[in-house]
């Protein structure tokens, strides 16, 4: 079978589950038992644990999500249609590999059924083994990683989890068409590593940033197919991680923010969540992270590009040496701009696609300011 590489659900959680009200969100949540495995035909979402830890290049310490499972399924769900199953969790394997490999045909096959893989893991390593989940769907990746750092190493060095972005950007098949971090910390990333994200034309927001104005951040999510979280970004105060100390980072109603906008993106597939220290404490914050995901889900409005752009107001910019097509849903209120087709023989993008913006950008735009994120893309589909 397909998911043999789950373990079920711990028996301690399932006897919580057991005296849970109707009303808790652990009562409408289906459980991989030792003796059943949900029907993943009428599953929107589900939860995944992954107890590996090695690629943190600590001391190997046995990962423990079981606190996390008992904040979240004593909460309390909106007023959610979503079908939330919990999968169990994949064990570490007899080296690092194999616990990627696991990882990354599970979260294949549920891909393929159309259902979001909510991750919570160990390092965030893992998520390489998220990225490679896509390979079996031959389309290029828009990875975002909430993070303090960029995460790149060394060429030869082993997927640790500070330096996995290095093995995704070098692996091949080369799928991955943009990386975005957000609430990067400068004095943790060297010159060097932000000039090549710039090199790359990839994105970078730093901390200061997004805590001035957190709806910078929404599109960004808009086009992401992977959101990786580490838990590092939250300053310890917030998060209650006092053995990695954190004075700054994002606060806990910021990082549920962004949570909920990968949420309420209809585009993210995959959502992971790492660095998870086994305090209990942490998992008060995770469990609130996961209900935000799933709240922001519940609210997502299947525009482009899974809709029709007949509900779109076109708006046409000219600039000096540019004709600038903006599209705003009449839906949402929210806005795209129009990346045109380049043929080169070898462009990632094969027809005129729209790439999700601010209102702010289209004002830019009126004012002749040609938009940074619209000026990359091009650049990367001319490479």
């Amino acid at each position: 079978m397909e998911f043999d590489f789950l373990e079920a659900v711990d028996t301690e959680i399932l006897e919580l589950i057991q005296g849970l009200t109707s009303q808790q969100l652990g009562s409408k949540v289906v459980f991989h038992t030792k003796d059943q495995f949900p029907d993943l035909n009428k599953i929107n979402i589900a939860v995944i644990g992954v107890l590996e830890s090695r690629g943190s290049g600590k001391t190997i310490e046995n990962v423990d999500l079981s606190a996390i499972r008992r904040e979240l399924y004593t909460m309390f769900p909106g007023n959610w249609d979503a079908s939330i199953a919990d999968l169990g969790d994949i064990l570490p394997g007899n080296s690092i590999d194999d616990t990627y490999f696991a990882l990354r045909k599970v979260v294949s096959n549920l891909i393929k059924k159309k259902i979001i893989p909510l991750v919570i893991g160990g390092s965030q390593d893992l998520t390489f083994a998220l990225y490679r989940a896509f390979d079996e769907l031959e389309q290029m990746v828009n990875l975002v990683s909430i993070d303090s750092k960029f995460d790149f190493g060394k060429e030869n060095d082993e997927v640790f989890a500070s330096s996995y972005l290095t093995k995704i950007i070098i692996d091949e098949p080369n799928n991955l068409f943009n990386y975005c971090n957000i609430g990067y910390q400068t004095y943790y990333n060297s010159q060097e590593e932000i000039d090549l994200v710039e090199k790359l034309f990839f994105d970078g927001y730093r901390l200061g940033e997004i805590s001035n104005n957190i709806a910078l951040a929404e599109p960004v999510f808009r086009d992401a197919d992977v959101v990786s979280l580490d838990l590092n970004s939250v300053k310890s105060s917030d998060s209650g991680n006092f053995n990695t100390f954190a004075p700054n980072g994002f606060n806990g109603k910021e990082i549920c923010s962004l949570s909920r906008y990968a949420g309420i993106s209809d585009k993210v597939s995959i959502f992971g969540i790492f660095n998870h220290n086994n305090s209990a404490q942490e998992s008060v914050l995770i469990a609130q992270i996961i209900w935000y995901f799933i709240e922001g889900y519940h609210y997502r409005s299947n525009e482009y590009p899974f809709g029709s752009r007949e509900n779109y107001i076109k708006y046409i910019v000219p600039l000096e040496e540019e004709v600038l097509i903006f599209h705003k849903s009449d839906k949402t209120d929210r806005w795209w701009i129009e990346i045109p087709f380049i043929s080169n023989g070898n462009n990632k993008l094969k027809r005129n696609t729209l790439l999700p913006c601010s209102y702010d950008e289209y004002l830019g735009a009126c004012n002749q300011e040609l938009p940074e994120r619209w000026w990359k893309a091009q650049r990367k589909n001319s490479i």
